[in-house]
């Protein structure tokens, strides 16, 4: 009798820890949580912002402001769904947005988790979902 409550208990510490984090987007987009509540992450776990200067389906960061805030760049075929669509830039790639905002990464995100590019010059928000 012993013997499969043994195995039982085995199984329970091998298997391995599952994260509850929802995927968007195939797997592009997921939300994760940190020390600022549930965030919007790319496939990585890095933090997706969203900028006050841009509008809604219209992305307004290029140049210098899309070195320091690179975009999420959707997969060539990657489909809108939901929430999530997709945003065209002037070089015709494709940016991934939540509910019409653009999203981008921050330079200075270092590891998952990472949030440092919340509130940056008033402007840059954590997307949050």
């Amino acid at each position: 009798m012993r013997t499969p409550i043994v195995i039982a208990a085995a199984m329970a510490v091998a298997l391995p820890v599952v994260a509850y984090a929802a995927d968007f987007a195939g797997g592009a987009i997921k939300s994760a949580e940190t020390s600022k509540g549930r965030v919007l992450t790319d496939a990585k776990g890095m933090t997706l912002y969203t900028f006050d200067k841009d509008t809604s389906g219209v992305t307004n960061c290029y140049d210098d402001c899309a070195v320091k805030w690179p975009p999420l760049i959707a997969a060539s075929g990657a489909k809108a769904g939901g929430d999530f669509s997709l945003v065209k830039r002037k070089d015709g790639s494709e940016q991934w947005a939540y509910k019409g905002m653009p999203l981008y990464l921050w330079q200075n995100d270092k590891k998952p988790g990472d949030t440092t590019g919340d509130g940056v010059g008033g402007v840059w928000h954590i997307a949050k979902g």
